[in-house]
């Protein structure tokens, strides 16, 4: 396949910077992007939709991540993290990636939903 990038999604519950008082949950994010296609392609976009449990939905897109359009050439790897505040215990991400290939193809990569999660609090 040209254009195969895969998506890892590691996630993590930062419990000093969140406050049940002030309905402030606080997640820690890494995403390793992979690119197992032939050709090398740059991230160019993104594009996520935060959901609490209450289904309240806010919906972040812009270039880049954390200020970098990086290229990934085949067979290798971006890693970066980011975060995210909800206002509930428990809520999901998902989203996709604007790439743009070495050939000058745009395609878009599916980021499937992930859950964030206070530990303990999904059984």
């Amino acid at each position: 396949m040209k254009n195969d990038i895969k998506i890892n999604v590691q996630v993590a519950y930062i419990d000093n910077q969140s406050s049940v008082l002030s309905k402030k949950y606080v997640f820690a994010y890494t995403i390793t992007i992979i690119n197992q296609g032939k050709v090398g392609a740059q991230l160019r976009t993104r594009y996520w939709q935060i959901k609490d449990e209450t289904g309240k939905t806010e919906e972040v897109a812009g270039e880049g991540v954390i200020g970098q359009k990086p290229h990934i050439a085949p067979g290798e790897s971006f890693e970066y993290s980011s975060g995210a505040i909800i206002n509930t215990t428990t809520g999901s991400m998902k989203g996709s990636y604007g790439m743009i290939s070495d050939d000058g193809e745009r395609f878009d990569v599916e980021i499937s939903e992930f859950v964030l999660s206070e530990p303990h609090t999904l059984h």
